[in-house]
């Protein structure tokens, strides 16, 4: 994008269409070629624009309103569907729980970045073709394949979501805005929580005073549309006023990436003396790999976050020995899964993890090379942003295998 504003920095119309096209990115960009534009009168206008802070909630307008009014509603229906229709609750939820909500929000993210005809059916079939396909699975109480499909799905989903998001595939640096949306809704919709949480204690307990308990009724109603319309709301308040979260974030990230590291140093010496290891302990390892998976997002948000503001050395190496005791982290656990298939075979779970970790292994490797470079200052941290950009397809696809090949090449088990 940078050449396109150095291109079209005295066409106002062309400059405005790109700052609409891409708002995050184009701030971005804008903000690193500004010194060099200083003499512009045009550079200095838009350099005011984007620095002005809106202090206003924005609501957008009556449209939009009604618009995610009535996605929250169809967000809550869908939630109500075992209620409504007598479906098992444990067979709904535990194939359909992506469906709640991705959907609706990848059809928010098609309308907002008008889409081509050719990419709308592009994810309507994605979409239609995983919810025939979940739901048409065999029903075993003992099925790892099963259980899986249910949990690859989610993130199968949340891809199909980041596509309509970033509406360009080849273009990284919009996945990477795709990451910082994610952290930012994931603190809206926190909050949101807590204050909803708060308004049912309330509610529930000013009722109970008065003799009335309506407990039961009101999480099976009013509690599930609220839960099912936080993330569809807290997208929307997230789109139109991005100042809302636009500085926690950077703090957020900040505080939790040393905090992390110290955290994970300080856990790797405590394993040596507790003599407790994954090598023959299947919880500890799925806690271990829990953990990499947190420490892993946690990395790319920080990534994500960093690179907005250019180079700042001592987060890079931060960033750095995170990225490298993660390293060592993981490859403790791909060996005790390598020791597990060893000694007890292959199983379904041992290769997913096994394939997943061996991928979160090759794009530390090269996260970390870059931070490498980031920190001796031979490249700009956003490098790093490009490498977790173009890796993130990979992930997808070993989702897809298996969500949509596993249970058939392993037979159901």
């Amino acid at each position: 994008m940078k050449q396109e504003i150095l291109a079209h920095l005295s066409d106002a119309r062309q400059l405005e269409n790109l700052y609409r096209g891409n708002k995050t990115a184009f701030k971005r960009e804008f903000k690193a070629l500004y010194p060099e534009l200083k003499t512009s009168i045009i550079a200095d206008f838009w350099n005011e624009r984007l620095s002005y802070e809106q202090e206003e909630v924005s609501w957008g307008t009556g449209r939009d309103l009604v618009m995610i009014l009535v996605a929250a509603l169809l967000a809550g229906l869908i939630a109500k569907i075992p209620q409504l229709f007598s479906v098992d609750p444990e067979f709904f939820y535990t194939r359909n729980l992506g469906f709640i909500v991705f959907p609706i929000l990848t059809a928010y993210f098609a309308w907002k970045n008008k889409l081509s005809s050719g990419k709308v059916i592009f994810l309507v079939v994605a979409m239609l073709a995983a919810l025939i396909y979940i739901n048409y699975l065999p029903y075993l109480k003992k099925s790892d394949t099963l259980v899986l499909s249910c949990l690859h799905l989610l993130p199968f989903l949340w891809s199909v979501m980041g596509f309509a998001f970033v509406g360009t595939p080849a273009y990284s640096e919009r996945r990477l805005d795709y990451l910082k949306f994610n952290g930012d809704l994931l603190i809206m919709t926190g909050l949101i929580l807590i204050a909803g949480g708060i308004l049912t204690g309330i509610t529930i307990n000013l009722f109970m005073l008065i003799g009335i308990p309506i407990e039961g009724f009101y999480m099976e109603n009013i509690g599930v549309f609220g839960l099912a319309a936080a993330p569809i709301i807290g997208t929307y308040l997230v789109q139109t006023n991005p100042q809302l979260v636009g500085r926690v974030s950077p703090v957020i990230a900040k505080l939790f990436s040393p905090l992390v590291l110290i955290m994970l140093l300080v856990y790797l010496v405590a394993i040596a003396y507790s003599g407790k290891n994954p090598y023959n302990d299947r919880d500890f390892l799925i806690i271990f790999n829990v953990l990499l998976v947190g420490v892993l997002a946690i990395i790319f948000f920080s990534v994500a976050e960093t690179s907005k503001s250019g180079n700042r050395n001592l987060e890079s190496w931060v960033l750095l020995s995170l990225s490298f005791v993660t390293i060592v982290v993981n490859g403790v656990a791909i060996s005790a899964i390598l020791y597990r298939i060893t000694e007890w075979g292959i199983t379904p779970n041992r290769m997913a993890v096994l394939g997943a970790n061996l991928l979160v292994l090759l794009n530390l490797i090269l996260v970390t090379y870059q931070l490498y470079r980031v920190a001796a200052k031979r490249t700009e941290i956003s490098a790093v942003g490009r490498v977790i950009g173009m890796f993130l397809p990979v992930y997808a696809i070993w989702t897809i295998i298996v969500t949509f090949l596993f249970p058939f090449l392993f037979g159901f088990k």
